[in-house]
């Protein structure tokens, strides 16, 4: 392979030499998209790549977060490393029994009211339920609070009732409850463990 240089809009050329043809020389363009690379972005997810991918099964359920028919969903083994101000997307999702939460919270089996100060986190920061019934500290907009982690994000399985037919969670995700009337929103945050 030959050297490569820069192109405009964050694109490279590469230029290669085939042994067998030495006079040829081949121009490729290598097209990148930052947002999709590990590394680049705000919240970019460090080691962590996706482990596989699931297929939503086709259950035939529609709703404006549910997993869509044919589509093919990334999941994830691991989240970010722990710090002292780790990177996340803080997503909003109903807690409540009949929500779009799913299932009761994994750490104790149990709904909990759209008020309380609860989250879940991605299955890597879940750890196996090793955070469960401990606080961790979030920072967003210029404001800390404290939190209790009650449940995971599933990144490994999803599009299933268990999982209100929503697809895998991204690695990088804290959810914590919708308060009443609250349209779905995401938004970019700190935490650590309190």
């Amino acid at each position: 392979m030959g050297p490569s240089l820069p192109a405009a809009g964050g694109h490279d050329l590469i230029f290669v030499r085939l042994s067998a043809f030495p006079q040829l020389t081949l121009r490729l363009l290598l097209v990148t998209f930052p947002s999709l690379c590990v590394g680049t972005g705000p919240h970019h997810l460090d080691k962590c790549q996706p482990s596989g991918t699931l297929q939503e099964p086709g259950t035939g359920h529609t709703c404006g977060e549910c997993c869509k028919p044919g589509h093919f969903y990334l999941t994830y083994r691991c989240s970010p490393e722990v710090t002292k101000h780790t990177k996340a997307i803080m997503t909003l999702n109903d807690f409540s029994e009949g929500g779009d939460g799913g299932d009761p919270s994994e750490c104790d089996g149990k709904y909990h009211k759209n008020t309380e100060r609860v989250v879940a986190l991605s299955t890597g920061w879940y750890n196996k339920g090793k955070r469960c019934h401990r606080h961790i500290r979030i920072h967003g907009n210029g404001r800390s609070v404290l939190a209790k982690v009650v449940d995971e994000c599933d990144t490994l399985h999803g599009c299933d009732k268990p999982h209100a037919f929503q697809p895998p969670c991204r690695p990088n995700i804290v959810v914590r409850p919708r308060p009443c009337g609250t349209r779905w929103a995401s938004y970019h945050i700190t935490w650590s463990d309190a």
